[in-house]
């Protein structure tokens, strides 16, 4: 009795030509982006923060890292940074681009609190 091998060929052309939409690359690279996630729920649930209370809120991520989110989430136009011409406050707070994450950030908590298994509670 012989046996018989047959080789796989994998081709791998569909793979090599799916591409991810543009917008949807984007997108998450703006919103996937470690701390991002973090600083625009905090914005949206305290409103306008100063940057100490904004590293306050998330301090696991440094003041370093912290200011190059918020310079990339600025460009992005998703916050603002508002300098109060009366004084030294600068805040950073949400554009309307930003503050449209709220549906998206309310749909992000609820999957992870029904697939998440931290034994933390978030609310």
């Amino acid at each position: 009795m012989s046996e018989m091998i047959l080789d796989t060929v994998v081709d791998t052309t569909a793979e090599s030509e799916f591409e991810l939409c543009p917008k949807f690359e984007q997108t998450f690279s703006i919103l996937g982006k470690k701390w991002n996630g973090l600083i625009i729920d905090v914005l949206l649930e305290d409103g306008p923060q100063r940057f100490k209370n904004l590293a306050r809120r998330i301090p696991r991520c440094s003041d370093r890292v912290l200011v190059v989110r918020l310079k990339e989430l600025e460009a992005n136009g998703i916050v603002s940074r508002i300098t109060h011409c009366d004084s030294a406050l600068i805040e950073y707070r949400l554009t309307a681009k930003g503050a449209d994450l709220k549906q998206v950030m309310q749909t992000v908590h609820g999957w992870s609190d029904k697939w998440n298994s931290t034994t933390d509670s978030c609310e």
